[in-house]
């Protein structure tokens, strides 16, 4: 595994990097090799500064590759949180399934459930349900060889939310043994990519799109 970072952009505010499926966002209490740290070496080494600030807005998944966002700068940390927190950004993945939803759910083009994590699973409950929040996210579906691709808009962003979203249809993730899948996708990844990020710059208030190009397997 590369301990050099991905990066798609960076300027003197942000830094925006496409994390590889298997690589930890932020250290775990094992230490497992993490994208905040390749980011921090990353950023002494061109800058020379021994404890260069850097700090993710946002988290994927272990298993899940893509866009995740950074700040170099700590006073615009409460802007960037604040736009995640009101739902001002815009998230959007890819996923690959081996079924299709039923008739009904393929019609559909939202999908939104009460959710809840316990332990390291997220659930979805009924409405109600002590300490359950709404989840909610568009999608739509076409074939992809013998898979079904999904294009997703993220509309919350929840614990493990598109991949047990999805699962609730029929349609696990491909390589996603936690909620399903029977069927092997790649080591230590799930067929979920995170693909495009649109957020305002903290400094000058432009829209900034940052997207990767990823491609299934059929």
């Amino acid at each position: 595994m590369t301990t050099q970072p991905i990066i798609l952009y960076e300027d003197d505010t942000l830094l925006v990097c496409n994390k590889p499926a298997g690589l930890m966002v932020e250290p775990d209490r094992n230490n497992h090799p993490n994208l905040l740290q390749q980011v921090k070496n990353y950023l002494k080494e061109t800058t020379g500064e021994k404890l260069p600030y850097v700090q993710h807005l946002h988290r994927l998944d272990r298993v899940t590759s893509g866009i995740v966002l950074f700040t170099k700068k700590k006073e615009y940390l409460k802007n960037l949180s604040e736009q995640f927190a009101q739902r001002e950004v815009s998230k959007f993945y890819v996923a690959l399934t081996s079924t299709a939803p039923v008739a009904e759910a393929l019609e559909a083009t939202v999908l939104e459930h009460w959710h809840r994590k316990e332990k390291k699973k997220a659930v979805l409950v009924p409405e109600g349900t002590e300490f359950a929040e709404k989840a909610k996210l568009e999608y739509s579906i076409q074939p992809h060889g013998n898979y079904f691709l999904w294009n997703i808009k993220l509309l919350t962003g929840k614990y493990h939310q598109i991949r047990v979203q999805l699962a609730s249809l029929g349609c696990p993730i491909l390589g996603d043994e936690l909620y399903g899948s029977t069927e092997a996708y790649q080591p230590n990844a799930i067929a979920l990519h995170a693909t495009k990020l649109i957020i305002t710059h903290p400094v000058n208030g432009k829209e900034m799109v940052f997207e990767v190009d990823f491609v299934f397997p059929r």
